[in-house]
């Protein structure tokens, strides 16, 4: 594989972390008992006491959850094509 598009591997982590929390703002919308359980089970799996409480949807917190984790997944895309490309020139 060549050298990678910084800021194209930033979009694809940036988008693939951002559709993965709207979805969870949405469950949280409108599935919030189920989900409840869902991660009080995910703990129990762990051998974890499930600690976490789902709290009610808010509109404004779920776009801020969105647009953080795609600003989040931009940098780590970012630097980790950085890393790559840097990895790939000194390998020869």
């Amino acid at each position: 594989m060549g050298k990678l598009s910084k800021n194209k591997v930033g979009l694809v982590f940036g988008t693939f972390l951002a559709l993965a929390h709207a979805v969870w703002a949405l469950a949280v919308a409108l599935i919030p008992e189920i989900l409840q359980g869902f991660t009080d089970w995910i703990f129990t799996l762990h051998s974890l006491k499930p600690v976490w409480i789902i709290t009610s949807f808010n509109f404004v917190n779920a776009i801020m959850l969105v647009v953080m984790t795609f600003i989040m997944g931009y940098v780590f895309g970012w630097v980790f094509a950085a890393v790559w490309n840097w990895v790939r020139k000194n390998e020869k």
